[in-house]
């Protein structure tokens, strides 16, 4: 991949009732160029929406790939990932870094009704994981808008340390910041 190929990393950080999720937009060479800022309910369902603003916000054409930290950001707030593809017409590709049976009996134990039936209805649509095999260590990886085999090659590029993505990595750390910040804000 050519090191001017640019990616939207999404990643979140919380701690009360809103999400802190911030963008970070990085090169395949490692150089982080732009980053903003959105929020969505903790256990709510707007995380595909603000995701979507998001990349809209940065007005970035030259962003070739959207990632995202998992499909259940601020607890159990699925992101469409197919929807997220259609608005941003760009190929989305969601890392998550541990084993799981999935999330369907998490969503059962703690939603019912109309709440657990949107959830369950959004995280099924969702594509399989593939479990990929990178710098000694495992991520598990679902692409919306590109084959399994072309998002494999798009995380291994953006990956050139560790297991994590480079833009998720940014992402996390630019959400972490930012959740810091706006809680200093309201507390004071």
């Amino acid at each position: 991949m050519k090191p001017g190929v640019r990616a939207l990393g999404v990643a979140e950080s919380y701690r009360g009732d809103r999400s802190t999720l911030a963008g970070a937009v990085v090169r395949a060479s490692r150089v982080a160029d732009g980053f903003a800022y959105r929020t969505c309910t903790v256990g709510g369902l707007d995380a595909t929406d603000a995701i979507v603003d998001l990349f809209h916000s940065l007005d970035r054409e030259d962003v070739s790939y959207v990632f995202v930290a998992g499909v259940a950001l601020a607890w159990y707030n699925v992101v469409d990932l197919h929807r997220v593809h259609a608005e941003t017409d760009r190929p989305v590709i969601s890392v998550t870094f541990e084993e799981s049976s999935g999330l369907l009996a998490a969503l059962e134990s703690e939603f019912e009704g109309e709440a657990l039936d949107r959830r369950r209805e959004i995280y099924e649509r969702q594509p399989a994981r593939d479990r990929l095999s990178i710098n000694d260590q495992t991520v598990f990886v679902r692409s919306v808008g590109l084959e399994s085999g072309q998002a494999r090659d798009a995380v291994r590029a953006f990956t050139p340390e560790g297991g994590r993505p480079e833009p998720l990595r940014v992402a996390r750390l630019a959400a972490r910041a930012g959740d810091g910040f706006r809680r200093r804000e309201v507390s004071e």
